[in-house]
C-alpha cells in the first residue's frame, strides 16, 4: 500500500479477527469521543491498516472516509493507535457504525437524538467482545444471532 508520508500506517503481526476484546466501557467513551470530534470539526488523516497473517496473507485496509478518519483520530488521541487494543477499539467502532448503517432493526434500537446518541449496553458488550472478521467489521450472521438473544425485539 502506498501511502504519502502523511499517512500513518498501522501494522500488525496478524488479522483483525485476532484482535483482543475491549471493555464496553472504553467503546462507549471511543463512541463519545469520536461524536465530539466530529462536532468540532477535528478531522484526521487517512489511515493505512497492515495485517500481515502468519500464512504469510496480508490484508491492505486504507481508511479514506472522512467521518471515519475523524472517528479513528479521536480514539488515537485517547487511546492509541500504536497498542493491538487501541487498534482494536477503533476498528470496532468504525464496524459498529458500518452495522449500524447496514442494519435499520438493529439502529432501531438506538436512541439518535441532536444532543448524541445512545447505544444499548448489551450492543457495546457484544460489539466489545465479538470477534472481527477477517475485513475487519462484523460478521452480520453470528453478531446478529448473538444481538437476537442479547435485545429482543431485534431481527436477524
Amino acid at each position: 500500500m502506498p501511502a504519502p508520508a502523511d499517512w500513518p500506517i498501522h501494522t500488525l503481526p496478524h488479522g483483525p479477527e485476532a484482535l483482543p476484546a475491549v471493555r464496553a466501557r472504553d467503546l462507549d467513551h471511543a463512541w463519545h469521543a469520536a461524536r465530539a470530534a466530529a462536532l468540532a470539526e477535528t478531522w484526521g488523516s487517512r489511515r493505512g491498516f497492515r495485517f500481515h497473517r502468519p500464512d504469510g496473507e496480508v490484508t491492505e485496509l486504507v481508511l479514506a472516509d472522512p467521518d471515519a478518519c475523524c472517528w479513528a483520530a479521536a480514539i488515537d488521541r485517547i487511546a492509541g493507535l500504536a497498542s493491538a487494543s487501541g487498534l482494536s477499539l477503533c476498528l470496532r467502532l468504525l464496524a459498529l457504525i458500518d452495522l449500524l448503517g447496514r442494519t435499520p432493526a438493529l439502529a432501531a434500537r438506538c436512541r439518535f437524538a441532536r444532543d448524541g446518541a445512545e447505544l444499548p449496553p448489551a450492543l457495546l458488550a457484544l460489539a466489545a467482545a465479538t470477534p472481527l472478521s477477517p475485513d475487519a467489521g462484523f460478521d452480520p450472521a453470528p453478531f446478529h444471532a448473538a444481538l437476537t438473544a442479547a435485545l429482543p425485539g431485534v431481527s436477524a
